[in-house]
């Protein structure tokens, strides 16, 4: 794909990382846009563009400025039966924000120029550039063209659109009336650097906070406001504060399943206020008390500034605080000793645990979606400055997604965090991480199986499952840290809880990529989402 643009990199400080299928290129891609902020770039020729269509599906459910390159028909071959033809256009309609046909060299600039336009501003999100020729081949054309490079739409967010200040004024008062008001920030805030504007509101006010999963590097977990992670991979004493607040604010928040447990925490009729950068989401999912347009650290700045001088007023509910603070204290209670556990196989709790405390200092942790999701929502306590991506639903892109992430910020150290099942996914990349020196670490937490899946299995047996039923979530048992050193990375199996920590110790210091893999409990399952 594009081998002459490629060829033309040689002298450039561009890296070129050939992956093993087009599916991790997205999600590599996807990595180091979510990482950086700016965005990636990944593509495939004319027979690959399906499986990079299916790998930005992660990238625009999760709002990440990927642009790929395609190739695709040229209009005098089309309905010819050339090889490999296939009209690949439709399929990234449906996973893009815009999608553009390059039929001519001389579309080249203004369309490049426009992918890059639409994936930065707004909600970020992923374009498509299909080239004509199965490779490409329009690369080849010769053309005077002039190239305009707009510094602005290099990064997200492109743009900072200020709020209108009476819907600031109207979020003011509401706040102000509010008794039992909780915020809760989404990956809007994190794109948009909102953090420290969230804590100074949320301090000023007593108001207690809650993070998406998206979001949740934003605010320290030894926060005294911190109420941990709601909706469906979430702590049970963040949905249960939730379910009882008068006034809820989203920050960066779409408001989507996820962070609502299917619009359930909070329950409707909960007044909220919405702060967003896509009209189209102010209150889409609840009817809003507030709607507020506008960028989230803008627009919080304003916010802070409107309620200058109101402390101690409405929303520093002294008792309110009181109870939030009681209802997580017990919460912790209640899982300590599963995070202190000894066992072997290895309790995921103690796993998480482990990590947390270990965590050097401005890592970025690269998460799966499931089980992986849903310990690091309860289990993965960090206090220290550092950067979480997590998964929009596509298992098995935390690995590729994490070199992606290294090779956009390579002086942080990059943990990626998945199951033996996400691991599964894309183990070749192990090697293109060897060749193309990419030293991140791999933390496995392996049970031989996609145990989550039992209590669905579970259902679908009506309660009684058969001696076969294994067979949908059970894997072989395989050595993933044998496998890591075959490739030349480096590799450690972990099977008692003491060793965990120094392990992640060689890992990180070696400065290879490297895989540690721990054992632990089949039987172990995330509790699911308390709903009351």
């Amino acid at each position: 794909m594009l081998s002459r643009a490629l060829a033309e990199m040689d002298n450039m400080p561009i890296k070129r990382v050939l992956t093993h299928g087009e599916k991790a290129a997205a999600y590599m891609a996807d990595g180091y846009a979510r990482a950086s902020g700016r965005p990636g770039i990944c593509a495939a020729q004319a027979v690959g563009a399906a499986n990079l269509a299916a790998g930005l599906r992660d990238a625009y459910m999760g709002h990440s400025p990927v642009i790929a390159l395609t190739g695709g028909r040229w209009g005098h071959q089309k309905h010819k039966i050339n090889y490999q033809e296939m009209d690949d256009f439709p399929m990234f309609t449906q996973v893009t924000k815009a999608n553009f046909q390059v039929d001519t060299i001389v579309r080249l600039p203004d369309l490049l120029r426009q992918a890059f336009r639409e994936a930065t501003s707004g909600t970020p999100a992923p374009v498509n550039l299909l080239f004509a020729g199965k490779e490409g081949d329009i690369e080849h054309d010769e053309a005077e063209l002039k190239l305009i490079e707009e510094e602005t739409f290099a990064q997200v967010p492109a743009f900072r659109p200020a709020p209108e200040a009476a819907r600031v004024a109207e979020a003011a008062r509401a706040l102000k009336k509010a008794k039992r008001p909780v915020i809760v920030i989404g990956g809007g805030a994190r794109y948009s650097g909102a953090g420290p504007e969230v804590l100074k509101l949320a301090r000023a006010l007593s108001i207690p906070i809650a993070t998406s999963l998206n979001a949740k590097s934003l605010v320290p977990e030894n926060e005294p406001l911190y109420i941990g992670v709601p909706g469906t991979y979430s702590r049970s004493c963040t949905n249960k504060l939730l379910k009882h607040a008068d006034l809820v604010v989203y920050v960066g928040s779409q408001t989507g399943g996820m962070v609502t447990h299917f619009w359930k925490i909070p329950p409707a009729g909960t007044p909220v206020i919405q702060i967003g950068i896509d009209p189209s989401d102010l209150g889409r999912n609840y009817p809003n008390a507030v709607s507020v347009l506008g960028d989230a650290k803008t627009t919080l700045k304003a916010l802070n500034e409107a309620m200058a001088g109101g402390k101690g007023k409405g929303s520093g509910n002294k008792k309110w605080i009181e109870e939030t603070q009681a209802v997580v204290k017990e919460w912790r209670a209640e899982v300590k000793p599963l995070r202190d556990s000894d066992a072997e196989p290895m309790r995921p709790e103690r796993i998480w645990r482990e990590l947390g405390d270990w965590l050097p200092r401005d890592t970025i942790v690269v998460c799966d979606t499931g089980h992986a999701g849903m310990w690091s929502a309860q289990q993965l306590w960090v206090s220290k400055p550092w950067d979480f991506l997590r998964a929009a639903g596509s298992l098995g892109w935390a690995f590729p997604a994490s070199l992606g992430a290294k090779c956009a910020m390579p002086k942080k150290p990059v943990v990626c965090v998945t199951g033996d099942g996400g691991f599964w996914y894309h183990l070749q990349e192990l090697e293109t991480a060897v060749r193309c020196g990419i030293p991140t670490v791999t933390l496995v937490n392996n049970n031989n199986s996609l145990n989550q899946e039992t209590t669905i299995f579970r259902h679908a047996y009506g309660g009684k499952p058969s001696k076969k039923q294994g067979e949908m979530w059970h894997f072989s048992k395989v050595d993933f840290s044998a496998i890591a050193e075959s490739m030349g990375a480096l590799g450690i199996r972990v099977t008692k809880p003491a060793e965990l920590r120094s392990a992640l110790d060689r890992a990180i210091s070696s400065g290879r990529p490297a895989v540690v893999e721990v054992l632990s409990d089949i039987e172990a399952l995330a509790p699911n989402a308390w709903e009351g």
